[in-house]
C-alpha cells in the first residue's frame, strides 16, 4: 500500500495535523444547494443581489400615502399584496396604507396614524417629504455583492439570500459516505445475544455536518472483504468513513481493500487511548477515514482525523477547536508513549473528568463539554481542550 514510509502509529498532534493539511489540499467541487441545504457550509463564490432591496416603493409606516400638501382628499386604501387601489396619487390625494404595501407612484410620504387627523374624507398632519416610504433599490440595488466567497451561511445569510431571489447557493460541502462494518452490527432492536446496535451510524451525520460536510449514505456491510472492497472501490465521494474495519483482525480488511486500490496512506494508527486503529489515505478521487468499531475510540478519531480533514476540505475553522487551555483537576494519569483524550465538564477555567471513557462506552463523552488532551510526560497541571462536537 502506498504512503508506508509515513509509519505506524503517528504521534496525536502529528495526525489531527495532517488530517488538517491534507483536507486543505481537496476541496470538494462547488455545489448549488437549496437554499435549507445550504446552512452552516461555507460560499464558494461571492452572492449578487437578484433583485433590488426593497424591489418596490413600500410603506414603512400603517398610516396614509400622500402626494402634495395636504389636507389630502382619501381614495381609497391599499394593503400589502393587494392589487394597487390607485396607480397614481394626484397632489392632495392619499390612501389608507399599511406597513409594507406598495405605495401609488408619485407619493411624496407616508403619514402614520399616530400623526393623522380624519374627518369627513379627508386626512390631514404633519407630513415630511419623503419620510416612511422605503424606496426601491434603497438597501441594496439589483447586482450588487451582499455576500462574499468564503462567508460561512448562517441563518441571517440564508434569510438575506431570500429576500433578494436567491434559490440555491454555490457552497462547499464535502459529500460523504459512510460504511458500517460487522456481522454483530444492529440497526434496531435490543442488543444482547452476541449482537450490538450501531451507535456510529446514527452520530457520524451530526458530527460531519458540524464540520461542514453532508452524509449522503449510510450502509452496513458484514465481514466479507468483496462487499467491502466493491463499496470502497464504487465510492463516487469526497469523503468515506469506514467504521469498524480499521484494525488487524481477521475481518478487518480496510487496509488490504485500500492496497488494491494503490490508495497513499497518509496516518496508519495514532498514538492515543482510546482511537489508536485509526486511518487515513486517499486515492486521486476520495479520501478514506478509517474509524474503530468501538463507538467511544469512533468517536476520538473522528475528532481527531475526520472532522479536521471535513473542515479544511469545507474552507472553514475545525469546530472543536477555539478553546482555550483548562487546569485540569480530579485523578487523571499520562499515558507513558500515547496522547490521551478524556471527557470533561469545563467550569470556568478549570475542567473535571466525567469518568466512563472506555473505548466501547459513548456515556463519558454524552456528559462533556470537550476532551482534554493529556500528551505523555504531562506534568499534571494545564491541559488543551477540543470541543466535543
Amino acid at each position: 500500500m502506498s504512503g508506508r514510509g509515513h509509519g505506524a502509529h503517528r504521534p496525536w498532534p502529528r495526525a489531527h495535523e495532517a488530517a488538517g493539511l491534507l483536507g486543505g489540499r481537496r476541496y470538494p467541487d462547488p455545489r448549488d444547494l437549496p437554499l435549507a441545504d445550504a446552512l452552516g457550509a461555507v460560499l464558494a463564490a461571492d452572492v449578487r443581489a437578484l433583485a433590488g432591496l426593497p424591489a418596490f416603493d413600500a410603506s414603512a409606516m400603517d398610516g396614509f400615502a400622500v402626494a402634495g400638501r395636504g389636507p389630502w382628499r382619501l381614495v381609497g386604501t391599499q394593503l400589502a399584496g393587494a392589487p394597487s387601489v390607485s396607480a397614481v396619487l394626484r397632489p392632495g390625494e392619499a390612501v389608507e396604507i399599511a406597513t409594507g404595501a406598495r405605495v401609488p407612484k408619485d407619493t411624496d410620504s407616508v403619514l402614520p396614524y399616530e400623526s393623522a387627523v380624519t374627518r369627513d374624507g379627508t386626512v390631514d398632519g404633519p407630513a415630511e417629504e419623503g419620510r416612511h416610504v422605503r424606496w426601491a433599490g434603497e438597501e441594496t440595488a439589483p447586482g450588487e455583492t451582499v455576500l462574499t466567497r468564503g462567508t460561512v451561511v448562517g441563518p441571517a445569510a440564508l434569510g438575506l439570500a431570500a429576500s433578494l431571489g436567491h434559490e440555491t447557493l454555490p457552497v462547499l460541502r464535502p459529500r460523504v459516505s459512510v460504511l458500517v462494518t460487522g456481522d454483530e452490527v444492529t440497526t434496531s432492536g435490543l442488543p444482547g445475544d452476541g449482537s450490538v446496535r450501531d451507535a456510529i451510524g446514527p452520530m457520524l451525520p451530526g458530527i460531519v455536518d458540524r464540520a461542514g460536510g453532508r452524509v449522503e449514505d449510510v450502509r452496513h456491510l458484514g465481514d466479507d472483504r468483496r462487499p467491502m472492497l466493491d463499496a470502497v472501490a464504487g465510492a463516487d465521494y469526497d469523503v468515506v468513513a469506514v467504521c469498524g474495519s480499521s484494525s488487524r483482525g481477521p475481518a478487518d480488511h480496510l487496509r488490504s481493500v485500500l492496497a488494491e486500490l494503490d490508495a497513499f496512506v497518509v496516518v496508519d494508527g495514532v498514538a492515543c487511548r482510546p482511537g489508536h486503529p485509526q486511518l487515513l489515505a486517499h486515492t486521486d478521487r476520495t479520501v478514506f477515514v478509517g474509524l474503530p468499531g468501538n463507538p467511544g475510540a469512533a468517536l476520538v478519531a473522528a475528532v481527531t482525523l475526520l472532522i479536521p480533514l471535513l473542515a479544511a476540505m469545507a474552507g472553514r475553522a475545525d469546530p472543536c477547536g477555539g478553546l482555550p487551555p483548562a487546569v485540569l483537576e480530579g485523578r487523571v494519569s499520562a499515558h507513558p508513549r500515547d496522547t490521551r483524550l478524556v471527557p470533561v465538564r469545563l467550569d470556568g477555567d478549570r475542567a473535571r473528568p466525567v469518568g466512563h471513557d472506555r473505548p466501547g462506552s459513548l456515556r463519558g463523552a454524552a456528559l462533556a463539554d470537550a476532551y482534554a488532551v493529556v500528551p505523555p510526560g504531562w506534568d499534571g497541571a494545564v491541559a488543551d481542550l477540543l470541543r466535543l462536537p
